[in-house]
């Protein structure tokens, strides 16, 4: 359980977080990185003196006889006296490692290291359980056998360990001042760099309601113009959105208007003084008439409502298109009846293969009752001389392709309407078939959301009347 953690984060404090955290850590690594390049420069005069020292004394070793001497002046052994700051020693050794002069305590080389004449050599050392840095040179000595001789010279490092520091101050001073100094100029920096958000914030808060136009995505900066190029896709998707809630209550009030109005009618006509009884039921017929049709209109009007609303990509699943195609057949047959109309279903049997479709099973029934309707109210037909309504599914389970065909023996659609009937509460001319003009709209809308196609062509253009087809071309589900 994060306890500290925010709900909400500051882009603001998360760029500065990360920008200032590398700072500070990097900070005390500049520190350390500075101490040891100090130590450096602190070492190198020191070490050149220390040299400079042992090739002196080292010139001072002479040779009388057989015996190696060593003769130190005053005036040499005063400027050996003279730091205040720390104590120098010295050690010369002759033939043997016979002691001539100076500290005898003084820790001689290594006794691995092989010996080079005249080369100075400088390591760390401790005296007395004090640091010491010291500078050693091998001088060979005229006699038998050319016997060496070893003169050090060393010092304790108070010297260095000052000028380090001095250098450590002279570099980390400023830097107190600098770094407070670029923590603001980074804040200040931020600030600039974020406030193309601020204006872009302070432009949609201005925005009256009813302003769904796109954003000017030109005068932000480029990290932020996906991010404005989304709510613009949002912005046209919720406009589109509220046209299409507009253009339903419009077409339901204008489509509700007849009705309603014919009821009003009759209802008044029905509550005139004097009416007959045969008139009474005439009006009372002709309300059961209007309410059928305004529930009929209702109904159209909520199923285009939820197939342009519909989120059909959550509630997809296999379908048998045969098998739903049947059923609204069947649910179909009495209406058919009462019209004289012969209506039957031909092609696929459910089960077969590639009879499958991924699909909202509500949707596409309310798809296939649709046609039937539409076919059922637009073919004429009498007792004498049945029409004929034919539902038909065929599978390609080659090519994954779905057809499903509703197929009347009715007028027909002219060529030129072909495109205008599946615009919403479009009639054809000269049709006196009852119907709100929404069917086939919502079969479009439908067919357009399972990614289908619909067309319409004649079913018998040698005969008269040609009758119409109606062909959904669905995708198949190959996998099912």
């Amino acid at each position: 359980m994060k306890i500290f953690q925010r709900e909400q984060r500051s882009l603001f404090g998360e760029i500065l977080d990360w920008m200032l955290t590398p700072l500070l850590l990097l900070w005390p690594v500049s520190l350390a990185l500075t101490w040891l390049v100090a130590q450096g420069i602190a070492n190198k005069p020191f070490d050149r003196a220390l040299e400079y020292n042992a090739h002196a004394l080292a010139q001072l070793i002479t040779v009388q006889g057989d015996e190696a001497r060593f003769n130190l002046p005053q005036p040499a052994s005063e400027i050996l006296r003279a730091d205040d700051s720390d104590t120098v020693y010295y050690q010369v050794k002759g033939p043997g490692g016979r002691l001539l002069s100076g500290e005898r305590e003084l820790p001689g080389p290594a006794e691995d290291e092989t010996p080079v004449v005249g080369e100075v050599r400088l390591r760390d050392a401790e005296l007395r359980g004090i640091a010491i840095r010291m500078a050693y040179i091998w001088v060979r000595l005229p006699g038998k056998g050319q016997p060496l001789g070893l003169v050090q010279v060393a010092e304790t490092r108070e010297k260095r360990s000052v000028l380090a520091t001095e250098i450590i101050k002279g570099v980390m001073v400023p830097q107190f001042v600098i770094l407070p100094l670029a923590v603001l100029l980074v804040w200040l920096a931020l600030a600039r760099g974020i406030q193309p958000l601020n204006q872009l914030e302070a432009r949609i808060r201005a925005r009256s309601p009813d302003d769904l136009s796109p954003l000017d995505n030109k005068t932000v900066p480029l990290e932020v113009a996906p991010l404005v190029a989304s709510v613009n896709d949002l912005l046209t998707r919720l406009s589109d959105s509220m046209a299409t809630q507009k253009r339903f209550l419009a077409d339901a009030a204008h489509q509700l208007k007849t009705p309603l109005a014919g009821l009003r009618m009759q209802a008044d006509l029905a509550q005139r003084e004097g009416t007959s009884t045969e008139e009474l039921k005439r009006s009372l017929q002709q309300i059961g008439r209007a309410s059928i049709r305004a529930t009929h209109t209702v109904n159209q009007l909520l199923a285009l409502a939820r197939a342009e609303g519909s989120n059909t990509q959550k509630a997809r699943l296999p379908c048998d298109l045969a098998r739903l195609t049947m059923d609204v057949v069947r649910d179909s047959v009495p209406r058919a009846l009462e019209k004289h109309i012969d209506l039957g279903y031909d092609g696929a049997q459910p089960g077969d293969p590639g009879v499958w479709v991924d699909g909202n099973p509500t949707l596409l029934k309310e798809l296939v009752r649709n046609l039937l309707d539409n076919a059922i109210n637009y073919t004429p037909s009498a007792a004498d001389k049945p029409g004929v309504v034919t539902a038909r599914v065929l599978a390609d389970p080659f090519g994954h392709v779905l057809l499903l065909q509703v197929e009347d023996s009715g007028p027909g659609v002219p060529e030129a309407e072909r495109e205008l009937i599946f615009q919403p509460f479009y009639r054809a001319l000269g049709s006196e078939a009852d119907g709100s003009g929404l069917g086939l709209p919502i079969v479009l809308e439908i067919a357009r959301q399972h990614g289908a196609e619909v067309m319409v062509e004649a079913a018998h253009p040698d005969h008269h009347p040609p009758g119409a087809r109606f062909t959904v071309r669905l995708p198949a589900n190959a996998d099912a």
